[in-house]
């Protein structure tokens, strides 16, 4: 009987995604902007796309969410923003990285929205000290992600997964309020809308446009 739920599960997840967009994502999130130096962005950025920079250094960042209600169902999302790139007469965000534990969301974001989407982990745990281990991916970027000492925090370890293998990417830790039985993220509500570029990958040579529009807290 669970083996039956799971597969309705997964059947109504897919035709979540192909009733087609705008998809909607429902759950908390954390986007924290972050100077990067330009010279490092253009690692990760297309070179017919020019880097928005003032004195060596783009705007980057990092969208970290967590899903209870969406086409693919509940999961995890760390989305790596390398900086932002012209399109005249604004400006687009493009994604170094995105970091899912949905396989259905990983797909979809492959191959129908052209980002550099990756199966992780996603470890929570409650603590006070700050995490010693080396924050790879982000450290790259030269994006923090320890916070000050302090009672509430909620630690994430992220690692990515290929096949049988377990490669540890990154831990971010974030400040909490209330008390640990509800978990809540600590921060102002946000809503916005975020014009973004994807696409040339290997699943979707094609440069796409698209636009996320964000109200959460």
């Amino acid at each position: 009987m669970a083996a039956a739920e799971e597969e309705a599960a997964g059947r109504r997840r897919c035709a979540g995604y192909r009733h087609g967009p705008p998809w909607v994502f429902k759950g908390s999130a954390l986007y924290q902007l972050h100077l990067v130096k330009a010279s490092t962005a253009r690692a990760f950025v297309p070179r017919d796309l020019r880097l928005v920079e003032a004195f060596g250094y783009t705007l980057g960042g990092m969208f970290l969410a967590r899903y209870h209600d969406s086409p693919a169902g509940a999961f995890d999302e760390l989305v790596v923003i390398a900086g932002i790139v012209w399109n005249p007469p604004t400006s687009c965000a493009w994604a170094a990285r995105v970091l899912v534990n949905s396989v259905e969301a990983c797909r979809h974001g492959r191959k129908e929205v052209g980002l550099p989407s990756h199966v992780a982990t996603f470890s929570k745990t409650i603590g006070d000290e700050p995490l010693a281990r080396s924050n790879g991916f982000l450290s790259v970027l030269g994006i923090g992600s320890t916070a000050p000492k302090q009672e509430n925090r909620r630690e994430i370890e992220i690692s990515e997964t290929k096949g049988s293998s377990t490669r540890h990417l990154c831990s971010i830790s974030m400040p909490l309020t209330g008390s640990h039985k509800h978990h809540k993220w600590m921060g102002p509500a946000i809503r916005m809308s975020l014009p973004s570029f994807s696409g040339q990958t290997e699943d979707h040579p094609d440069l796409l446009k698209y636009s996320c529009k964000v109200e959460c807290r």
